[in-house]
């Protein structure tokens, strides 16, 4: 492992801009990025992607998982993507480019494990688009989910398109909808004659096993501050904002998701919420105010778009990063000249969430993008921990990744066995193409 920011090791990627736009003080890609969010749009952006259609689903699951160590798992959660923030905050600045952590594991580790990260984030993340537009669908028009969910990915490709800044607006503003609707949950069923403080045991009825599930189930709702760090090539100041709005938007999530979990456990107790499939409309019905559930609906509905929004942007930006080192293809690299946004990796990425959200299952998707999501964010922590020497330092990552292994292995075995073998897949093709590359330069160099 290198322990500077001077090079990375192993054979340098031949693709454009592979160096140029991961060594700190070297200049931007030809074709950059425009860099105009600010610690105010980063942090939403960060924000639209943790408090999305996880927070509206992924509390029902995780207690059913995890019993009355509910809330015992959302802890572990939050200090694994503490340690993970931190990592790729300290990461970010340092090399402010697009592709997040597919940039720091080649710079800091290897070609192979910057190549290994940026594959598990696409497929995972391409995979949790779908899962978000089809929760999109399931809360707007159940019995043409898969329709709204193709309809969704197209409009907010759209929006993409034309440009990061219009996104930070939409997200701002579905943002706003979103926490409101929280904030309404949350009064209602603390001030409801039925909410019952002795409903938040925090023991494990669920066992560690089962506490750790849920810890995996929750994090893939808080992985949305990767976002920020992926938009590096695009945020100004990145030294600065980066650092200061990572730690921002993920300590406005944990508060809002703790409020949010200790509102409905008081209602329903970890029992009910562990059989609820609509966990947030089932709180609010069961504190005496069904008029409500519409609205919670709807907020669902925005904030499974919010999320949705986020990820495209992310995705697109790890395959702009990828096909500029030709681990995908070069023509996905462009940068639109007007819009300055990489628009043929964008209608790419919307093109495949498309045909994921027309036939997929949400369950299946869900699950299998959080063992890529803890791959990813492994692969981070391991990155970081090569940037300083000194013990304190390191303890953050080393929580991080030991904390990404274990929750990414205690997810159920089908998402651990799709995943692994996903991976392997990557690893594979990755072997073909650097084998083909030593093939040509053998013949070439006869």
């Amino acid at each position: 492992m290198t322990q500077s920011g001077s090079g990375r090791p192993g054979s340098s990627p031949s693709g454009p801009g592979a160096s140029r736009a991961g060594q700190p003080g070297s200049p931007q890609p030809e074709a950059g990025l425009r860099r105009t969010l600010g610690v105010g749009d980063a942090v939403v952006i960060g924000l639209g992607s943790m408090v999305g259609a996880g927070i509206f689903a992924a509390l029902g699951p995780a207690a059913h998982a995890a019993g009355s160590g509910l809330l015992l798992g959302l802890s572990i959660a939050a200090v694994v993507a503490y340690c993970n923030a931190m990592s790729s905050a300290r990461l970010a600045a340092l090399y402010p480019a697009s592709g997040g952590t597919y940039v720091y594991g080649r710079e800091r580790l290897g070609e192979f494990w910057g190549y290994l990260a940026g594959w598990s984030f696409v497929v995972g993340k391409t995979s949790s688009c779908a899962a978000m537009a089809l929760t999109v669908g399931a809360y707007v028009w159940p019995g043409q989910a898969h329709a709204v969910a193709v309809g969704a990915v197209v409009a907010l490709t759209v929006v993409n398109y034309g440009g990061v800044q219009k996104s930070a607006w939409l997200t701002r503003a579905i943002m706003a909808v979103v926490l409101a609707v929280l904030a309404s949950v949350v009064v209602v069923c603390l001030s409801s004659g039925d909410a019952d403080a002795g409903r938040l045991d925090v023991g494990v009825s669920g066992g560690a096993g089962g506490v750790l599930q849920a810890a995996g189930l929750l994090f893939f709702a808080f992985a949305g501050y990767a976002r920020i760090a992926t938009l590096g090539e695009e945020v100004r100041d990145p030294a600065r904002t980066i650092p200061r709005a990572i730690p921002l938007a993920l300590g406005i999530a944990l508060l809002v998701y703790a409020a949010v979990a200790v509102a409905v456990l008081s209602v329903l107790g970890s029992g009910g919420l562990g059989q609820a499939t609509a966990p947030l409309a089932d709180a609010v019905r069961a504190a005496g105010v069904p008029g409500l559930v519409p609205v919670v609906r709807v907020g669902a509905a925005v904030a499974a778009l919010g999320s949705l929004l986020a990820l495209i942007l992310g995705v697109s930006r790890t395959t702009l990063a990828m096909a500029r080192d030709r681990h995908l293809p070069g023509t996905l690299a462009a940068v639109h000249p007007r819009f300055q946004v990489p628009h043929r990796a964008e209608l790419a990425v919307g093109a495949v969430v498309a045909t994921l959200a027309a036939t997929v299952d949400v369950r299946g998707a869900i699950g299998f993008s959080s063992f890529g999501v803890l791959v990813y964010y492994a692969i981070a922590n391991a990155s970081a921990w090569t940037l300083r020497s000194d013990f304190v330092a390191r303890v953050g990552p080393a929580v991080g990744a030991v904390g990404c292994v274990t929750l990414a292995f205690a997810l159920p075995g089908v998402s651990v066995v799709v995943g692994v073998g996903v991976l392997g897949v990557g690893a594979a093709a990755y072997g073909g193409r650097k084998w083909l590359a030593s093939r040509r330069r053998g013949r070439d160099s006869g």
